[in-house]
C-alpha cells in the first residue's frame, strides 16, 4: 500500500498529487508558525525594537534555510530517480557522501553568522533602536545553524523517499517545542528578541533528533554503512542539480534582504510593519511551495519511466490547484489584510504599515501558482541551469532595481514597494512559458528523429 502511494507513475494525478503535497504543505505550514510565534510572541510581550529585530534577524536566517533546502534538492530528485530506475544501492553512498558536504556547510555559516552578525545587521540597515537586539538574534541562530541545516537535508530524504508524511510528524513536535519556549523565554522571562532565538534553536534541535530517530526506524530500500560517508562521486552528482537552484534561490533570498533593508530605512514603523507583513506572506506562499517541492520527485518519477505526457499533465494540474488556492488568498489578503496584521501587533501604525506592503503583494499570491508549478517541473525533469538564470533575471533586473526605485520616491509607500514582487513574478511566467515550449519542440524533434532512424532500418 505504501509503495503504492510512493508510485506516482500510475493512477489519478490529482488523487496522488494531492496526498503526496498535504503533508508537506503541512509541514510548511509548522515551519512558517515558527517565525509567526516567534513574531507574534515578541508583539504581544516584547518591545516594538524587538519586533523589529526579529523581522530583520528571520530575514537572515530566511536566506540560510532556503539555500540549504534548495541544494538538498538535488538530493530529493536523485533518490527519486534511482528509486525510479530500480538501483536503490545508489542511494547510500548519495546520502553518506551529501550528510558530509552539509557538515560542512553548516560549519562555515555558524563561523559566518556568528563573526560577522554585527556587520551584517548594520549591512541590513537595521534601525539603531533594534541593532543590538538583531545582532543577538543572528548570532543565537547562527550558533543553531547545524540543527536547521540538518533538518532541511532529513526532510528532502523522506521526500525523495516518497514520504512525506515523516517530516510533517517531527516538525509539529518542534513547532509545539517553539510555542512553549516563546511563551516561556519571551512571556515568562522577558528575553525579547534573544528568547525568540533561543526557542527557535532549540525546537529544530527537537526536530532533528526525531527525525534522525525516525529514519534510523523506517524500512529502507537500501543499507547505510560508515564507508558511505565520505566525499564520493554522488556528491557531484547532486551538487550538480543542487548548486544551480541554491545560487538562484541565495540571490533571491539576497534581493529579500535588500528589500528587508530599504524598507528599514523608513523607519521603526515600517520596518516591524513589513515583518508582520513577511510573515503573512510566509503564509499565501505555502500552497506554491508545496507544490513545487511535490512536483519535483513527482515529475522526476515519470520522466525516468519514460512517461513525459504524464509528467506534463502533473505541471497542469499543479498549476489548477495553485490558481485556485491563490485566488482565494488574493481576495482575503486585499480586504482582510489589517485584520491579519493585527494578529501581530497592537500598534495600529504598525498594523496600517503591514497591510501597505499586502496591498503591493496581493497579486504575486496569482501568478506564484503557475510559476513554482512550472520550476517544480523543470526541477524534476533536472533543468536546474534554466531555473537558475530565469530567478537571476528575475532577482537582478526586475524585483531589486523595481522595489530600490520605488523606495527612494520622495512619497515612497510600502504598497509600491510591495508591487516588485509580482512584477518580477510575471516575468518569471513569461520566461518558463517559453521555455517549456522550446523544450516541447525538442522532444518532437528527437521522436521525430527516432522514427526516421527506426525506420531506415
Amino acid at each position: 500500500m505504501n509503495k503504492d502511494r510512493s508510485d506516482f507513475t500510475q493512477g489519478s494525478i490529482l488523487k496522488k498529487l494531492f496526498w503526496f503535497m498535504v503533508p508537506i504543505l503541512g509541514a510548511l505550514i509548522l515551519q512558517a508558525a515558527y517565525g509567526a510565534v516567534d513574531l507574534l510572541v515578541v508583539g504581544r510581550f516584547g518591545s516594538t525594537s524587538g519586533l523589529s529585530a526579529v523581522s530583520t534577524g528571520s530575514q537572515v536566517l530566511n536566506l540560510v534555510t532556503f539555500v540549504v533546502t534548495q541544494l538538498a534538492m538535488g538530493i530529493t530528485v536523485l533518490i527519486a530517480r534511482y528509486l525510479g530506475e530500480k538501483k536503490p544501492e545508489r542511494i547510500a553512498p548519495l546520502l553518506g557522501g551529501g550528510a558530509v558536504v552539509f557538515a560542512i556547510i553548516s560549519v562555515g555559516l555558524c563561523i559566518v553568522l556568528v563573526c560577522l552578525a554585527h556587520p551584517i545587521s548594520v549591512l541590513m540597515q537595521a534601525p539603531k533602536e533594534s541593532l543590538d537586539l538583531t545582532i543577538s538574534y543572528v548570532r543565537i541562530c547562527g550558533c543553531g545553524i547545524f540543527f536547521i541545516v540538518a533538518y532541511n537535508l532529513l526532510s528532502a530524504i523522506f521526500r525523495g523517499l516518497g514520504d512525506s508524511k515523516s517530516p510533517l510528524l517531527f516538525v509539529l513536535v518542534a513547532c509545539v517545542v517553539n510555542i512553549f519556549g516563546d511563551l516561556f523565554l519571551v512571556a515568562g522571562l522577558h528575553m525579547d528578541a534573544a528568547g525568540a532565538a533561543l526557542a527557535t534553536v532549540f525546537a529544530q534541535a527537537v526536530s532533528v533528533v526525531c527525525a534522525v530517530v525516525m529514519l534510523l526506524k523506517k524500512k529502507l530500500p537500501f543499507k547505510l554503512s560508515k564507508k558511505d560517508f565520505r566525499l564520493n562521486h554522488q556528491c557531484r552528482a547532486f551538487l550538480e542539480i543542487g548548486l544551480p537552484l541554491a545560487l538562484q534561490e541565495c540571490l533571491t533570498q539576497l534581493s529579500f534582504l535588500a528589500l528587508c533593508a530599504f524598507v528599514n530605512r523608513l523607519g521603526l514603523e515600517a520596518s516591524s510593519g513589513y515583518g508582520v507583513a513577511s510573515k503573512i506572506v510566509n503564509f499565501a506562499m505555502l500552497v506554491p511551495s508545496a507544490l513545487m517541492q511535490s512536483m519535483a520527485s513527482f515529475v522526476s518519477q515519470n520522466v525516468v519511466a519514460g512517461n513525459q505526457k504524464r509528467a506534463k499533465q502533473s505541471m497542469l494540474t499543479g498549476i489548477g490547484v495553485g490558481l485556485g488556492f491563490g485566488c482565494v488568498v488574493f481576495a482575503l489578503v486585499m480586504t482582510k489584510g489589517d485584520v491579519l496584521a493585527a494578529c501581530f501587533s497592537s500598534d495600529a501604525a504598525v498594523i496600517q504599515k503591514g497591510f501597505e506592503y499586502l496591498k503591493g503583494f496581493a497579486p504575486e499570491t496569482i501568478a506564484t501558482a503557475v510559476l513554482f508549478s512550472m520550476i517544480g517541473y523543470f526541477n524534476g525533469n533536472q533543468k536546474t541551469l534554466w531555473v537558475m538564470i530565469q530567478g537571476l533575471v528575475q532577482t537582478l533586473l526586475v524585483r531589486l532595481p523595481l522595489a530600490y526605485y520605488m523606495s527612494i520616491q520622495p512619497d515612497a509607500s510600502l504598497t509600491n514597494i510591495g508591487l516588485a514582487a509580482p512584477a518580477s513574478t510575471l516575468v518569471g511566467v513569461v520566461l518558463n512559458v517559453g521555455f517549456y515550449m522550446y523544450l516541447n519542440r525538442q522532444q518532437k524533434m528527437n521522436e521525430l528523429s527516432g522514427s526516421a532512424v527506426s525506420a531506415k532500418q
